[in-house]
């Protein structure tokens, strides 16, 4: 496995360092502050080309892969984690698109929101299922050559901005999780709306909101994949998407190190700067130990999607550890600071906020240890 990254990685990775140092973190608390979507950002993104990083240029991404969509993470997230929420999301909704959509799908859809044009959302969660994703009570019933949709969604990731969501709803009850289909809703569709916003703890100006469907007629032709796949597009596309959660964790890490370091060089107490006292520096070793570990976890299940191969391990590995430590990480960073830590003066306060987050949504960190477990057992009973 290779530890050094590419010339075209490298490159990548220092323009997308250079917008998040002078685009994005000059308003990461205003956005924190005023909990409004960051519309200018998000279009400057895509016109970057960090939208689509890792898909085809032939339908508007750059034709790079997914270990470059993960430093393009973790240099946003270092500014602001709901930045690099709101831009990973759209690769979220791309890889349905890319790999169930047909060809007439992906053409309307993937260039527009590679540039930023369309916004996408991927409705699955509902207030009676949540991890249980094979539970859904939302259906879509056939009526001749349409669906009809009916349901509550909620945890919509910018639901309310989105001009088209990617919705499972229940085609076959008889079925379970067999009978579960994706189609593809635009906003404007009649009976399609929006429900209530939540106010989140941390990762402001990423909305989140409840979806209502009361009775959504949509064509045959909006169905994603096929019929009964809906589960199988959800599970992969969720295994790709923890990767990209992993890479938050990583880089709101490494902010929280950057800023506990600082802080600690200048900090003087007992006469001297706290740097100097061992407890800090504990906190400092295990940080700094964590992060790179959390780093390399993120990277080989990059590096393993890219293959080809299955890395739904791997990716869960990565997210359940970067995750976890985050939040350690980003507690210990607030006491490093000590008072001050706790106040927004200091940007340690909305690291801890926005990394609770990250161990809940991609399928919470407990349910990524029971997948890792799963994974493990059916490799030791062959």
């Amino acid at each position: 496995m290779r530890f050094e990254f590419t010339e075209e990685q490298l490159m990548m990775q220092q323009m997308v360092r250079n917008f998040a140092e002078e685009v994005v973190k000059p308003r990461a608390s205003d956005i924190d502050v005023t909990d409004e979507f960051p519309m200018d950002i998000f279009k400057q993104a895509g016109k970057l080309g960090l939208l689509a990083i890792n898909f085809p240029e032939r339908y508007g991404g750059s034709g790079a892969d997914t270990t470059s969509a993960v430093l393009a993470s973790i240099e946003i997230a270092k500014a602001s984690a709901a930045v690099a929420n709101i831009c990973s999301s759209i690769r979220h909704h791309l890889f349905c698109l890319y790999h169930y959509g047909t060809e007439e799908q992906k053409e309307k859809y993937m260039p527009a929101m590679a540039k930023g044009e369309l916004i996408g959302s991927f409705s699955l969660s509902e207030p009676g299922s949540g991890s249980d994703a094979s539970s859904i009570k939302t259906s879509a019933k056939i009526d001749g050559d349409e669906y009809v949709i009916n349901g509550n969604k909620i945890w919509i990731t910018m639901g309310n901005v989105a001009d088209f969501s990617i919705v499972f709803a229940v085609t076959d009850p008889t079925k379970r999780s067999k009978g579960i289909t994706a189609f593809i809703v635009d906003k404007d569709t009649p009976g399609f709306s929006v429900g209530k916003r939540e106010q989140k703890l941390g990762q402001k100006g990423n909305p989140v909101c409840e979806l209502i469907f009361e009775n959504v007629r949509i064509p045959k032709s909006n169905m994603l994949g096929k019929e009964g796949e809906g589960i199988k597009i959800a599970l992969h596309s969720l295994d790709s998407g923890r990767i990209e959660v992993a890479a938050l964790a990583v880089g709101l890490m490494q902010a929280a190190l950057e800023d506990s370091v600082n802080y600690a060089e200048k900090r003087t107490q007992f006469g001297q700067k706290i740097s100097n006292f061992q407890l800090i520096q504990a906190m400092i070793s295990e940080m700094a130990t964590d992060l790179d570990a959390a780093s390399l976890l993120t990277y080989r299940a990059a590096y393993l999607k890219d293959r080809g191969g299955k890395f739904t391990k791997e990716a869960s590995m990565a997210k359940w550890f970067a995750t976890e430590a985050v939040m350690k990480h980003t507690t210990n960073a607030i006491q490093i600071h000590g008072g001050y830590g706790y106040c927004k003066d200091y940007n340690v306060e909305r690291y801890f906020r926005d990394a609770k987050l990250t161990q809940i949504f991609e399928g919470t960190n407990q349910i990524q240890q029971i997948v890792i477990a799963r994974e493990v057992l059916k490799q030791w009973s062959k």
